[in-house]
């Protein structure tokens, strides 16, 4: 069986357009799956050949309303943010990182007003009181509150949408702890 090539005047091997831009398609291909850049930026900024334990004590309900399931919503989702975003251990004593606070606030007022001179939104809001203490560096240590709000309809009841909107203002606020923390910021 005998090839066949075809030789432009400078005797180099032509090759259609259409096949010269199919193997410049796949080399660049190649090289794009060949190299890839792996980068995972979770927030964290920690030293953990310095800080390997945190210690998050139970924040109390201490506002003078409270909806009763709000405590343990808070701590649970407090503990799991440092769980899934660090390698930290979480002990219950003698951390490297120490957070301790409570439930300082949890309110609603009259946000916005209709027309008629009746109240259209309510605005809830949470906020928390937040001890952190770096016991390997101490110039980080602070005491600050983090508040969350939260905007609902007054045509619907606080009870029909409470639950979701404390579950979104917790997240909100231990966000906000995680990156007073962790992340430095």
């Amino acid at each position: 069986m005998m090839k066949t090539w075809i030789f432009n005047r400078t005797n180099r091997c032509c090759v259609g357009k259409g096949l010269r831009r199919v193997l410049t398609f796949c080399l660049f291909t190649l090289l794009l799956l060949s190299c890839s850049v792996s980068y995972k930026f979770n927030g964290a900024s920690i030293n953990y050949n310095e800080v390997k334990s945190i210690q998050i004590d139970e924040f109390p309900v201490r506002s003078a309303y409270v909806w009763a399931p709000m405590g343990p919503l808070f701590n649970d989702e407090l503990k799991d943010q440092f769980a899934r975003h660090t390698r930290l251990t979480q002990v219950k004593r003698n951390g490297d990182w120490v957070l301790q606070g409570e439930i300082t606030r949890y309110d609603q007022q009259n946000k916005a007003v209709s027309s008629e001179g009746y109240s259209s939104q309510m605005e809830l809001s949470l906020t928390v009181n937040v001890r952190f203490k770096n016991n390997k560096n101490h110039s980080e240590d602070f005491e600050r509150q983090f508040t969350a709000r939260q905007t609902f309809e007054t045509v619907v009841s606080l009870d029909a949408v409470q639950e979701e909107l404390v579950t979104l203002m917790i997240k909100d606020i231990c966000d906000q702890i995680f990156n007073a923390t962790a992340a430095n910021w």
